[in-house]
């Protein structure tokens, strides 16, 4: 049965090793529009044979940067957008919540949803530990991806920083998940958080920015942000306190990797405080 009243964009940039399994997953969907930033594989030619609407983004180093333009300019038929990265995509409940949420959306005064991620990592998707959650569900009008000033912070370029959309209306939570499906070689995760970790230091150095930004953050992503001895305590909570031990190696290796990151972060952070005490 077709979902219709939501449109879903689909963010890319050389995807060509998993767009496929996403969107094969999106079928359902009347409304299907991919936003590519000059992929030099097959990414494109594979989004067409699946039937989506492929725009391509160029950066111009501004705002609003890829999640913002694409709300703004990709054609998206509908006010309400699911707005994914190219590895992710409803579970058969959350797409089963979805039809029967479409209808109500016409007369809802909520300006986004929020939705808990089922995360694979190691190759295996992680039912327990530390759960992400992002606002994809967003209403056009309604909710806005902030401008903050880090244009010239490293690690993050033309997408937006790991920060929230801001709603103008109410915001919910949907019950079931969306499947973060990342079937890169551990080591593309490794370099992506290498290079966020950057933007994360940069953050810490520029007080002003790091308080805009932190207001722009869950309430979880807040009480991270602020704990001290963080690698140790992320350990815990994600493997001890959320049971990430019942998914087993992989469940390790989640929280290890993160627990990494956040050390990677105050490393850098640390180093970025030395040169400018000696500028």
């Amino acid at each position: 049965m077709t979902i219709a009243g939501i449109s879903v964009i689909v963010l890319t940039k050389n995807e060509e090793r998993g767009i496929a399994n996403t969107l094969k997953r999106l079928s359902d969907f009347d409304d299907l529009v991919v936003v590519d930033s000059d992929s030099d594989d097959r990414t494109v030619e594979i989004a067409e044979r699946y039937g989506a609407r492929v725009v391509n983004f160029v950066w111009d180093g501004n705002y609003p940067k890829k999640k913002q333009w694409s709300l703004d300019n990709a054609g998206a038929r509908h006010s309400w957008v699911l707005l994914l990265d190219a590895d992710e995509y409803p579970s058969n409940a959350l797409l089963s919540e979805l039809r029967d949420l479409a209808p109500a959306l016409r007369n809802s005064r909520e300006g986004a949803f929020d939705i808990h991620l089922l995360y694979r990592f190691g190759g295996k998707l992680l039912r327990h530990g530390h759960v992400v959650t992002k606002r994809s569900l967003l209403h056009t009008s309604r909710a806005r991806f902030p401008e903050v000033d880090d244009l010239s912070a490293p690690g993050i370029r033309e997408v937006e920083g790991h920060y929230q959309p801001e709603s103008t209306a109410g915001v919910r939570r949907l019950r079931h998940r969306l499947v973060h499906d990342d079937r890169d070689p551990v080591s593309s995760w490794f370099a992506r958080h290498n290079r966020y970790s950057d933007w994360e230091a940069h953050l810490r150095l520029n007080r002003d920015l790091r308080k805009e930004i932190a207001g722009k953050r869950t309430r979880k992503g807040r009480i991270f942000d602020a704990v001290p001895f963080k690698p140790v305590i992320f350990f815990l909570y994600a493997f001890v306190a959320r049971a990430g031990f019942l998914d087993g190696r992989a469940g390790f290796d989640y929280a290890a990797a993160l627990a990494l990151y956040y050390w990677q972060i105050g490393v850098k952070t640390r180093e970025l405080k030395r040169e400018a005490a000696h500028d």
